[in-house]
């Protein structure tokens, strides 16, 4: 393996093999649950670092040479922690949710036996506009076609002018 020698190449080497070797540690310690700090330093001497829990936390450790069984319990209740708090969040939000659609669930009813006249007229109305548009009268070459039909089966005529009509 040689250097590099563009710098700008160099570069784009560093950027792509440094998320691919932070991606690997982070792997690391998700399957083998281990504590893991990289420091890296770019071309242009730029400072990266990536640690799982945290690289202070692991670099302290590691200077103080702690074992793990005092180090973990304090990380396991701050997991839990946060976790517990990610789930009440959650809770929280689907409780808002559910009341939302209470209310919206409540606004919805329309209890006929306590409207007045004047509303049961209206919601007539209303309901009698949506059925117009709902019902669409079917194209002129259907109404040909009926009209056809109709003469062989029913062997009676049926004027072209008339229409086939749908009911709900």
């Amino acid at each position: 393996m040689a250097k590099i020698e563009k710098e700008s190449h160099r570069q784009v080497a560093f950027s792509k093999r440094r998320a691919g070797l932070f991606k690997k540690a982070s792997e690391l310690c998700t399957l083998c649950g281990v504590e893991v700090a990289i420091i890296v330093f770019s071309p242009a001497k730029k400072p990266f670092s990536f640690g799982h829990p945290s690289v202070y936390s692991v670099l302290d450790r590691y200077r103080n040479n702690t074992s793990f069984q005092q180090q973990s319990q304090p990380r396991e209740n701050t997991a839990t922690r946060s976790e517990l708090s990610l789930v009440l969040s959650q809770l929280e939000e689907e409780k808002k949710k559910g009341e939302e659609m209470r209310k919206a669930s409540e606004m919805a009813k329309w209890s006929v036996d306590e409207m007045s006249l004047l509303q049961l007229q209206e919601m007539r109305y209303a309901l009698e506009e949506l059925r117009k548009t709902m019902v669409v009268p079917p194209p002129s070459y259907m109404n040909s076609m009926s009209t056809g039909f109709s003469c062989i089966y029913n062997s009676s005529y049926v004027h072209a002018s008339s229409r086939v009509t749908y009911k709900l």
